[in-house]
């Protein structure tokens, strides 16, 4: 088949997942292009430059800023409305060029991008969504899972709901998996890249801390007042005071790292969630504020018993969290490990019915952890 698949470039999560579901399409032989924004475009371009059947075309997507742990609707809107000229003339040449060089797909895969699922709208093609976010549209949270924000989790559904609708079929990746509300819905298990499948757990004594909003010096301090070792990224520098060390970026290391870690601090990404809770690394997780499918993520996380969350990183709860991190290591156990298997089987059931012409398949014969039940 011929492919069009859409990556957001907002964070680099999006971006590995699409990599392992693109190796797979290639690798099965169709042709794909791939649209994409941001960081992500360099990424999946050296990614993907041993296969012969794919092209990457750079467009352009909205940005997010942050401030101290939380998003700048402000800033944001205004870096988005200050590049809007530009971003739209990139685009139209995107669109210009895909709908008239010969391409033709046949259906378009989307990682909660809105460019590809557009073109799929105006030439009448089916859609696949992968991705982790129509979880909160598709599925059912209970009071406490919805936290006492009912604003917040309105509007992040009414969001995720307008940003793909109409799907020809979501699968959504997730650690967690509530009662689906939704046909057409699978829940899949997290995708993981080859080296996070490779890794193999053998718990140490340190501690990765991952994260940028802190100011290096102030974290620093924090972590130095508490017993236990510390390899910190995200500091954009090297170097070590006492027990902490500053370690430069790199993904070998990092995993590395991750895999014999007594246990992890970071941010709420999934990406790095669902990492650490395949490793079975017990996690505590700091929501970036107004960022609701993070908070979603964290509460999951604690509910589990795979770690605890907090909206702030100080002294005390980090002691807190360490002094049950055997608790949430033992309760780890009981997660099972989950390779790619489904992921394949689901899309490539997918993509066998929509070849075939196939109306929009309310349910999927492949086995996965989590379905939408029709009403008996």
């Amino acid at each position: 088949m011929r492919i069009l698949y859409g990556v957001v470039g907002e964070g680099m999560g999006h971006a590995t997942r699409s990599h392992v579901v693109l190796e797979h399409l290639l690798g099965a032989g169709h042709e794909v292009r791939v649209v994409v924004s941001g960081r992500a475009h360099g990424f999946l371009v050296e990614a993907l430059s041993g296969f012969l059947n794919v092209t990457v075309e750079e467009i352009h997507g909205l940005t997010l800023r942050y401030f101290e742990n939380r998003l700048d609707k402000t800033q944001s809107l205004y870096e988005n409305l200050k590049n809007s000229p530009k971003a739209v003339r990139r685009n139209v040449r995107v669109y210009r060029k895909v709908a008239e060089d010969g391409f033709r797909p046949d259906l378009v895969i989307s990682d909660f991008e809105s460019w590809a699922a557009l073109y799929a709208l105006n030439h009448f093609l089916p859609v696949i969504s992968v991705d982790n976010m129509q979880v909160i549209n598709r599925c059912r949270h209970d009071d406490e899972i919805r936290g006492d924000k009912t604003l917040g989790f309105r509007l992040a559904k009414a969001a995720v709901k307008l940003k793909l609708p109409g799907a020809y079929h979501y699968l959504v990746s997730s650690f967690f998996f509530p009662q689906v509300r939704k046909k057409r819905t699978t829940l899949i298990p997290p995708i993981l890249r080859r080296r996070v499948l490779e890794a193999r757990r053998e718990p140490g004594d340190h501690i990765v801390v991952y994260q940028r909003v802190v100011p290096v010096d102030v974290l620093a301090s924090q972590l130095k007042a508490l017993p236990y070792r510390f390899r910190v990224y995200g500091a954009e520098r090297e170097g070590r005071d006492g027990n902490v060390t500053l370690c430069a970026f790199s993904d070998r290391a990092f995993i590395e790292d991750l895999r014999t870690a007594r246990a992890v601090v970071a941010g709420a990404g999934f990406t790095l969630m669902s990492e650490a809770v395949s490793l079975k690394v017990p996690m505590l997780a700091i929501p970036i504020a107004a960022q609701y499918e993070q908070e979603l993520n964290a509460r999951y996380l604690a509910r589990l018993g795979y770690g605890a969350w907090s909206n702030t990183l100080d002294t005390e709860t980090l002691a807190e969290f360490l002094r049950r991190s055997d608790e949430f290591s033992h309760n780890l156990q009981a997660y099972p490990y989950r390779d790619n298997e489904v992921l394949y089987a689901c899309l490539d059931e997918l993509l066998a019915l929509a070849q075939a012409g196939a109306k929009r398949p309310k349910l999927l014969t492949a086995a996965a952890p989590g379905k939408w039940r029709p009403k008996r």
